[in-house]
């Protein structure tokens, strides 16, 4: 009896050190949290001067690995996206521009592949909560052709403007379609609560989590009892002098556009506390990378003051510029076990390295025709086996506008139809502000990265974003 009670002793002993090998060859999840117009300075851990403490989203700082120099796809949302999903930068990309989701020219072709499409091909549960930007429900770019198993939030960014909205989007029976909401809900709310409802669905599964929250993008709108959390006993705002903004295009009237703000940023960090406190509690930490960015720099819509805020931090401009302020954003990545704790590092990468980095730490094949190359190496502390040239961006509203970096260099060109291009550079290390153009003092410097422009780009296959008249 006792060789019996002993045999199934090891019998369970050898099941359960089966389990522990399945569980640690399990393919690790994949966490990647979007701000929507959030500035490099917004962050505490980024900006030790912030009027917005962040200690939530300070905790993937100290537990993981800051990137200091780390650049969105573009200066506006959808453009900066599609890099994202597609490995593209402005050069190639298909999407160069923002335009509504529901203008088919703005949405991704059946072509353009995204990351999400490759992980679930591997196996992987995807999910998207948020703001997706590019394509309609009823475009080749909805969310359930894009690789999606789960959706829930906005299509559209003028739509995404609303907070509390009477209809969102959602994957239904394989299909993206409009659904009903009350609109004296916070729609943050009720994407947060769908997004943790996934992760708690897949925990026994890899899984791919994209949550492309809208804060703080304007408009500055939270419900009352978080907007007292920044009040005084009066009512009166915690962050004076005060101005009201009034209603204007898509945004609502505030009276207290600093009070409200700063409720935002409180309300994205607080969600991001909700995503870690999950991960933890499902012992999912060691299983799980978590990604934390923004898509472009401050905006200045709806009543947000990026000055008073010091949105931008030490970076000069804001969305809608290439100026650093414009494009440069955090990168926070943390994996427990897998990247060294409270590390930093200043080499500079973008949007378009997600998808391979993500594709070889998921084992995921990744096109090689893509601008993208990984940084995974970079996350396990050590030198990556290739880093870019280059890195090119490009945008037209009332102008083309256009800038490369190549080492510690900048150079931004800017050209409107029928006038002369004008070129600034910039020694980004030394003067990380952007303060002193040194184009005239460094002729072949200017001639060098001009070169480097043309050599990035091929001409727009998408006729919204074709801008060669400018050039005339």
């Amino acid at each position: 009896m006792t060789r019996y009670f002993k045999e199934i002793a090891i019998a369970l002993l050898i099941a359960g050190t089966a389990t522990v090998q399945a569980q640690t060859k399990k393919k690790p999840n994949i966490i990647f949290i979007l701000a929507d117009d959030l500035g490099y300075g917004n962050l505490s851990s980024y900006n030790a001067k912030s009027l917005t403490p962040t200690p939530n989203i300070d905790r993937l700082a100290s537990e993981g690995l800051k990137f200091t120099r780390f650049y969105s796809g573009n200066t506006v949302c959808a453009p900066s996206r599609g890099s994202l999903m597609t490995g593209f930068h402005m050069g190639h990309a298909y999407v160069r521009g923002n335009a509504k989701a529901k203008d088919s020219l703005s949405a991704l072709r059946p072509q353009d592949t995204t990351v999400v499409q490759r992980l679930h091909a591997n196996g992987y549960k995807t999910g998207m909560f948020g703001k997706w930007g590019l394509g309609d429900h009823d475009s080749k770019a909805a969310p359930h052709l894009k690789g999606f198993d789960a959706f829930y939030g906005y299509l559209d960014q003028r739509h995404a403007h609303d907070y509390f909205t009477d209809s969102l989007y959602e994957i239904v029976g394989g299909q993206t379609i409009a659904v009903k909401t009350d609109p004296k809900q916070y729609s943050e709310e009720l994407i947060v609560n769908k997004a943790l409802q996934f992760i708690n669905t897949h925990k026994n599964d890899p899984f791919f989590l994209y949550l492309p929250l809208t804060l703080p993008h304007a408009e500055l709108k939270v419900p009352a009892e978080l907007m007292k959390k920044f009040q005084n006993a009066d009512g009166s705002s915690k962050f004076p002098p005060e101005t009201r903004f009034e209603q204007k295009n898509s945004y609502d009237s505030q009276d207290q556009p600093h009070a409200a703000f700063a409720a935002m940023i409180h309300q994205l960090d607080s969600d991001v506390g909700k995503v870690l406190d999950l991960i933890k509690k499902l012992n999912l930490d060691n299983d799980t990378y978590i990604f934390f960015s923004s898509d472009n720099g401050p905006h200045a819509e709806g009543g947000a003051d990026p000055e008073y805020f010091n949105s931008g931090g030490p970076l000069r401009g804001i969305k809608r510029d290439l100026y650093e302020g414009g494009i440069r954003v955090p990168l926070l990545v943390r994996a427990p076990g897998k990247i060294k704790a409270g590390t930093v590092t200043e080499k500079p990468w973008a949007f378009w390295d997600v998808l391979p980095t993500v594709g070889e730490i998921t084992a995921t094949k990744t096109p090689s025709n893509i601008d993208g190359l990984s940084f995974n190496a970079i996350l396990k502390g050590q030198p990556a086996a290739k880093e870019h040239e280059y890195f090119y961006w490009q945008f037209n509203e009332k102008g083309l506008k256009e800038a490369l970096t190549k080492g510690d260099w900048k150079l931004i060109r800017f050209k409107n139809e029928g006038q002369p291009q004008v070129l600034e550079l910039y020694n980004i290390k030394q003067d990380i502000g952007e303060t002193k153009d040194l184009a005239a003092q460094n002729p072949a410097k200017v001639k060098e990265l001009a070169a480097l422009i043309l050599q990035a780009k091929s001409p727009a296959e998408n006729k919204l974003f074709d801008w060669s008249y400018v050039e005339k």
